[in-house]
């Protein structure tokens, strides 16, 4: 047995000079393995071993393009989806593929032809149609775009991000009116689906209906907590109606969110000035002039800023900066003017104001033109006719246009008001998300994964919980193995360099358990290695011989459980997402059950039956096993949020949101998204 493993690395690691030996069947479903759990490099490494071996495959070329796709490596994608349809032209997912890695290109025609030519082979696709859609949309193709929609929704009658789509094209042809019954029909279909929401309220601004506006947003606010821009467009909402307070806080949440949002810093700073607290309004514009030194407005707003908090040198280079830029800007030499005087600079001071004379003796003349404009675009601009240091009234009363302006509109005199979004980067949100396959667009309200041994964890900037048990750490003090050895629910995939050394330690540990065939341990860290490098069918194998060699060594059955997990997970995918069958998983809950017999103190043996009862329904059971878990382990967050979830799922949404509460508290940020979805009220 052990010289099998060892022929089989070397059949794994150095396939180019043996390609009739290597078990493509095999290698194939190890590289699909990966593929599934998202761990694309590893992926790749396998699909090229397969393609050196039987280079006329198709299967190979498509899916190593399917993980270079989700790399970002679109070039790479298209050339193997090209080999591919080369060799089975008749494969709907290659173009697809093919098509998604064009879009990412820019290259919409030849991703409309893809599109098209699959949906002759399958017309009832949806993902097809919705990318199609896309690209007309992309190409403002805007009629193409609808007979498009109107064959999408032909086949999904409900598919609410066809009337999302469909709202946007009437946005972008001024249509309003069709824009808010699309956009309201998706709010009618699912109320759970906060673009819906924050699209209508989009319209109900642009039609002045600033307080209906506020109310759709507070409903996307509270289906997604933490969309930045929804908070944004509220802090617009409650501007318009003079709620400045509120706005501000808006502000605030929203670069909580996106602390690099230009936007909320520009507004922000513009609101905290107009309510007097010029030190953090700096703070504000400081920030916006570092992400776009050549702003010029963001330059003038800190200029008056800094004058009215005694920085007087500092304002004068700011507003000398500007008129550089805009030797026009009438209200820009009045400012410096009156700045020169608090410094004494009498001379440069009536230079300033002669100046200001000049410029409007010329413009009753008719002789000055485009007075705001950059040197370099002074004729796109209109003239300005104000002989003061404000150029509008964005408190008071006036229209929608007076008080903002465009994020593209460069004019000086509107210096003063509140940004808006252009209307392209309005629209983009609606038509940006190309999809690759079908999925709910919500973050999905699914349980936390269960827990693994492992070498490596994903990062979190919110979750710094170390795991721990005392033979876990007894482990990592033998010296036996490579790395610390982690409990985690959150596995980071594999580097190409970490792969490498992986492999490297299977043949190192094969040569260990030939000198000593009666350690568990030696083929539990052989077992690792091979479960790292998604071989599951072998992991499976060595974690057997460790339990058969010490039938108390508790972290063979509970890694044999979870990759056995991972094998009946894949297999249901494989099949369509068929039901799971208990008698699937009856030897993994044997696995559990004996871990929690051995070591009733290790939590994530009960979190990790748990998690199967629950997978199979059994919510009695599985809230059992979660209260056991959380018995032993009072911070078990992740324990908390699965509890919380099983509970709704049997109908105790009350104790359920309770749960969730906790989870949030102790670090699972998405727990407040899915409280809000069940304690959903219309206002």
């Amino acid at each position: 047995m052990d010289r099998f493993y060892k022929w089989m690395l070397l059949l794994l690691v150095f396939p180019l000079g043996m390609k009739a030996q290597i078990n493509t069947e095999r290698v194939m479903t190890i590289a699909r393995n990966a593929l599934y759990f998202e761990d694309y490099v590893l992926s790749i490494q396998y699909f090229n071993q397969v393609i050196n071996a039987k280079p006329y495959l198709f299967e190979p070329y498509f899916f190593r393009g399917l993980a270079k796709i989700n790399l970002d490596d679109y070039q790479g994608a298209e050339d193997d989806c090209n080999i591919a349809i080369e060799k089975n032209p008749f494969v709907v997912g290659a173009y697809q593929v093919r098509g998604l890695a064009r879009i990412r290109q820019e290259k919409f025609d030849d991703a409309i032809s893809d599109y098209r030519t699959a949906l002759k082979y399958d017309p009832e696709n949806l993902v097809l149609w919705h990318n199609l859609t896309l690209c007309h949309i992309q190409k403002e193709d805007y009629e193409a775009a609808k007979e498009d929609l109107a064959a999408l929704l032909k086949v999904a009658p409900r598919y609410t991000r066809a009337y999302l789509m469909r709202g946007d094209v009437a946005l972008r042809q001024k249509d309003t009116i069709q824009a808010l019954n699309d956009f309201s029909r998706v709010i009618e279909m699912d109320r759970y689906e906060p673009d819906g929401w924050s699209a209508r309220a989009i319209v109900q601004m642009q039609q002045g209906n600033y307080k209906a506006a506020e109310e759709d947003l507070n409903q996307a606010i509270y289906l997604s907590v933490r969309n930045a821009g929804n908070y944004i467009n509220r802090a617009l909402a409650r501007f318009h109606q003079n709620n400045l307070r509120g706005a501000m806080s808006d502000y605030d949440l929203a670069l909580d969110i996106d602390p690099h949002n230009f936007i909320g810093h520009y507004n922000r700073g513009l609101l905290r000035a107009q309510v007097g607290d010029d030190n953090r309004a700096i703070e504000d514009f400081d920030f916006v002039i570092d992400m776009e030194p050549d702003n010029m407005m963001a330059i003038y707003n800190r200029a008056l800023l800094r004058e009215q908090t005694g920085n007087y040198k500092g304002a004068l280079q700011d507003i000398t900066c500007v008129l550089e830029e805009h030797p026009n800007f009438e209200v820009g030499y009045y400012r410096r003017a009156a700045l020169r005087k608090k410094m004494g600079d009498r001379k440069g001071a009536e230079q300033d104001e002669f100046k200001v004379m000049q410029m409007q003796i010329d413009r009753r003349n008719g002789k000055l033109m485009g007075a705001n404009s950059p040197k370099k675009s002074q004729d796109n601009d209109q003239t300005n006719d104000s002989d003061s240091d404000t150029a509008d009234d964005s408190a008071s009363g006036d229209s929608a246009e007076s008080k903002t302006r465009k994020k593209s509109d460069k004019n000086m005199n509107n210096y003063r008001k509140i940004v808006i979004a252009d209307d392209t980067e309005v629209t983009q949100k609606y038509t940006s998300d190309y999809r690759g396959r079908v999925q709910d667009h919500n973050v999905a309200v699914k349980l936390e994964p269960m827990y693994a041994l492992t070498y490596y964890e994903k990062l979190s900037e919110v979750k710094k919980t170390v795991h721990y048990h005392k033979m876990i750490e007894e482990l990592n003090r033998s010296g036996l193995f490579p790395k610390l050895l982690r409990i985690t629910n959150m596995e980071a995939p594999l580097t190409e360099e970490q792969v490498k050394a992986h492999f490297a330690l299977i043949d190192l540990h094969t040569s260990s358990i030939v000198a000593d065939e009666s350690n568990a341990v030696k083929h539990f860290l052989r077992g690792m290695d091979f479960y790292l490098v998604q071989d599951f069918a072998t992991a499976v194998d060595d974690y057997t011989r460790a339990i058969l060699l010490d039938e108390q060594f508790f972290p063979a059955y509970f890694m044999r459980a979870l990759v056995r997990c991972k094998q009946l997970e894949y297999k249901r995918a494989e099949e369509g997402g068929q039901d799971i069958k208990a008698v699937d998983y009856e030897v993994v809950k044997k696995d559990l059950d004996h871990v929690i017999q051995i070591a009733p103190d290790f939590v994530y043996a009960y979190y990790n039956r748990a998690n199967v009862s629950a997978s199979l329904k059994d919510y009695r059971a599985a809230v059992s096993d979660y209260d056991k878990a959380i018995e032993r382990y009072p911070d078990f967050a992740e324990a908390y949020y699965n509890r919380g979830l099983t509970h709704i799922y049997l109908g105790n949404n009350k104790q359920g949101i309770k749960d969730l509460s906790k989870a949030g508290e102790l670090g699972i940020v998405s727990a407040y998204n899915v409280i809000k979805r069940f304690t959903y009220t219309r206002n």
